[in-house]
């Protein structure tokens, strides 16, 4: 049974050990150099974002974080990727958050075809994400 908890700053290590695990795996795209930039920087915007913690059976499969109706991290330990936790996640956030709007890496091609196959669409797309990095990012929303 998949579980929530709000996230606290004494979960933030297991947060960014999954953001780790998750991007090694999923951002194959990403230099040396940004993703080290990126585990530096994420810390810093976790106050700024509603974090939630995701278990099943004691484990920890996840986190999300959401600011108004955009959810702006989803991440999920690779050991749990492809085992629907992701879709039971972004369901409970959409029907209990209102969730509407998702930025995505426009190379990961996994979490964006993820989101298009659960009914967001392509709004726009930036040549550069919000750091000035050259990382395209497709902004999708639920019509």
């Amino acid at each position: 049974m998949l579980i929530k908890k709000e996230a606290t700053e004494n979960n933030y290590e297991a947060i960014l050990d999954i953001w780790e695990k998750s991007a090694k795996e999923t951002h194959h795209f990403l230099s040396k150099e940004d993703f080290d930039f990126y585990k530096e920087v994420i810390p810093q915007h976790l106050d700024s974002v509603d974090l939630l913690l995701w278990y099943d059976e004691g484990n920890l499969i996840g986190f999300s974080g959401i600011s108004d109706t955009e959810l702006v991290m989803l991440f999920l330990d690779p050991d749990f990727i492809g085992k629907r936790y992701g879709s039971r996640i972004l369901h409970w956030l959409m029907e209990n958050k209102g969730i509407n709007q998702i930025d995505v890496n426009t190379q990961n091609e996994n979490a964006k075809n993820f989101y298009l196959k659960h009914g967001f669409e392509v709004s726009t797309e930036d040549e550069i994400d919000g750091f000035g990095k050259p990382y395209p990012i497709t902004h999708l929303v639920k019509k």
